[in-house]
């Protein structure tokens, strides 16, 4: 994605292409694992497969219902879409910076982001398909509505307030990453779904 404009469908197409290979890896890589291979840590400061999930869903909890909150009202006041997306300098910043792969720069998540448990359901596995199920939903809202002009509040700095479009890519790439983090704890420790 272009840091500071690309054309709105365009974007949102590879946002939801970006959800469609994440959904097949959900699917296909984490659905099979058994409770063990689901909770199974490389080491014990490393994250296992289900508390990478839960992260995801933690953040998905807080993010998906402020945008569908923020998506209706712009329905409701009958915004157009733009032809173009624009990005904010600081939105564009932590996206960047969220591209960096975990295994190269580890980033200490909040503690209410965190997983909460070392033991997790393989419910988790159910929940983040349904999470990456509803963004999507969200994108194609997205595209109805002039999404640059929607705010969303960062839950870290309350006084940030980046674009949707910001924050949606954002959410995708933090997806991305963490499911690249996930894949990779099951290279480690040589797992085959199933």
């Amino acid at each position: 994605m272009s840091p500071y404009s690309t054309r709105t469908a365009e974007f949102f197409d590879g946002l939801t292409a970006d959800l469609a290979t994440l959904r097949d890896i959900a699917q296909h890589r984490f659905r099979p694992l058994t409770d063990d291979q689901l909770n199974r840590r490389p080491s014990p400061s490393k994250w296992s497969v289900g508390q990478c999930l839960e992260h995801l869903n933690i953040v998905g909890g807080h993010y998906l219902p402020v945008m569908t909150r923020k998506l209706k009202q712009a329905q409701e006041r009958g915004t157009k879409p733009a032809a173009t997306v624009k990005h904010g300098l600081i939105g564009s910043k932590m996206t960047e910076a969220m591209r960096t792969p975990a295994s190269e720069k580890p980033t200490q998540a909040p503690q209410r982001y965190a997983p909460s448990g070392s033991r997790l359901p393989r419910t988790v596995v159910e929940v983040f398909l349904r999470q990456l199920d509803e963004l999507e939903g969200l994108l194609q809202q997205a595209r109805k509505v002039n999404a640059n002009a929607i705010r969303i509040p960062n839950p870290i700095i309350p006084l940030l307030w980046p674009r949707l479009t910001d924050v949606s890519e954002l959410l995708v790439v933090h997806l991305k990453r963490h499911v690249a983090q996930a894949e990779k704890v099951l290279e480690t420790r040589g797992i085959t779904p199933g």
